[in-house]
């Protein structure tokens, strides 16, 4: 893999290209509040964006609070995520998470990593998906979209989502780590995508070791 210096210069590359490409991209998850954001990626895992926000609008108008999710009987929150696939894991886990949030955090969704990373459930890759999405710090979030884009474009030789965190964390400039995270998951759902990537239509083309460097 070429040196840290030469992966930054074509990263800056990259992202430029690719802010033409998909202009005002972001999360492709909707959510107002840290907590409706923290419910979203929850109930997203094995599960598509998409899916999820059809189903979390009427959610959140019904749960403002922590508490709210936590109170509710479980069975009723089972039914309402049902289509979101893996319902009742998800309702388990949206209240224990809700539950530690009351009774350590005031019912709020903690900003630093090492208290997120104390919630049940929340690993690295939500955590900084929070952190960058929620709270606009930078981090990067190392879902199967960004962990296989950034290994094509050899960016990352490692195939663990800490080491990819930590190799893309030294050559993404920290003001675009999170506005890097939603380009690269927006291309890897459009053109990089997993079984058989459009190359052929790819404005990263030039920039790829798998076709131009």
């Amino acid at each position: 893999m070429e040196k840290a210096d030469a992966r930054k210069v074509r990263v800056k590359a990259i992202i430029r290209i690719l802010k033409k490409t998909y202009p005002g991209v972001r999360l492709a998850l909707d959510f107002n509040t840290p907590l409706e954001l923290l419910v979203a990626l929850i109930l997203a895992a094995q599960c598509t964006d998409s899916r999820v926000n059809q189903v979390t609008p009427g959610l959140f108008r019904k749960y403002r609070k922590a508490k709210d999710w936590m109170d509710e009987d479980r069975t009723v929150l089972e039914h309402e995520i049902h289509s979101t696939g893996f319902f009742r894991q998800k309702a388990a886990s949206i209240q224990k998470c809700a539950a530690a949030l009351v009774e350590r955090f005031n019912g709020e969704v903690p900003r630093k990593p090492e208290d997120l990373l104390t919630l049940p459930g929340v690993g690295r890759k939500t955590a900084n998906i929070l952190r960058g999405n929620a709270f606009g710090d930078p981090a990067i979030g190392v879902d199967t979209h960004v962990a296989r884009v950034s290994f094509r474009l050899g960016l990352t030789r490692q195939t663990e989502p800490d080491k990819i965190e930590s190799d893309l964390t030294e050559v993404v400039p920290r003001a675009e780590q999170v506005k890097f995270c939603s380009l690269i998951q927006r291309h890897g759902r459009e053109v990089c995508v997993a079984r058989k990537p459009g190359c052929e239509t790819c404005g990263l083309e030039e920039l790829c070791p798998r076709t131009g460097v």
